[in-house]
């Protein structure tokens, strides 16, 4: 499927796949996205609800470009905390994309380049030190064949939209996600849509609505009970 390099509103980068008209990242601001529905409604939720859980355990479905992670490492190196970091992805992204992304000039993050570009550097399927408070392991593996028990504080539910890949968005994939959350542990995502949140209902997760990104009304946050 032919993929290419677009901008989005706030000035930062994503992949757009033309077949589907479907984006990686919002069209509305791909770093704002990341921002508000992972770290401001995820990440910080979490470390304010649970300070002394260390290293906390991130799972991210649809690893991608590797901005959720990325802007996670540096807001992780900002909180002085540790952190632990799967991230899922079924069709890994091409060196030469990455490499025509512009988080680091946008992010102003020239300092960081190096460990950007060792994150993406990194061996699939290998825990490895991308600094000394943040690990990272990358996992080649389709969303329906993830069997975590539960050891993950926090999920970044980033598939495609159900509009394209509807499969991802069931009761079925939730479940896995329930079972993969310690107790108290919280799935984030930037979707909103009613079938969304009653899957994740279905299966035990207690389900807000919560403002959503710049360009999006609401977006949804679970917690394990």
């Amino acid at each position: 499927m032919q993929r290419k390099i677009v901008k989005t509103a706030d000035g930062s980068t994503t992949i757009q796949l033309p077949e589907w008209n479907e984006q990686y990242h919002s069209m509305h601001g791909a770093i704002q996205e990341a921002r508000h529905v992972f770290l401001k409604m995820g990440l910080d939720f979490v470390c304010t609800k649970n300070p002394r859980a260390q290293p906390l355990h991130v799972l991210e479905i649809g690893f991608g470009t590797g901005l959720n992670a990325f802007l996670t490492l540096l807001s992780a190196e900002a909180k002085g905390i540790k952190i632990t970091y799967e991230g899922v992805e079924a069709y890994p992204v091409l060196p030469a994309e990455i490499n025509s992304l512009n988080y680091i000039e946008l992010l102003e993050a020239q300092q960081h380049k190096a460990t950007f570009d060792k994150m993406h550097a990194t061996p699939w399927e290998e825990t490895l030190a991308i600094t000394e408070g943040f690990q990272l392991k990358k996992r080649q593996q389709k969303f329906q064949d993830i069997d975590d028990g539960p050891r993950h504080d926090l999920i970044y539910f980033d598939a495609f939209g159900a509009r394209v890949q509807p499969e991802l968005w069931e009761e079925y994939i939730f479940d896995k996600m329930h079972n993969a959350l310690l107790p108290g542990g919280a799935l984030v995502t930037y979707a909103a849509k009613g079938s969304v949140r009653r899957a994740m209902q279905a299966v035990g997760l207690e389900v807000e609505r919560l403002p959503g990104p710049p360009g999006k009304r609401e977006m949804l946050r679970a917690v394990k009970k």
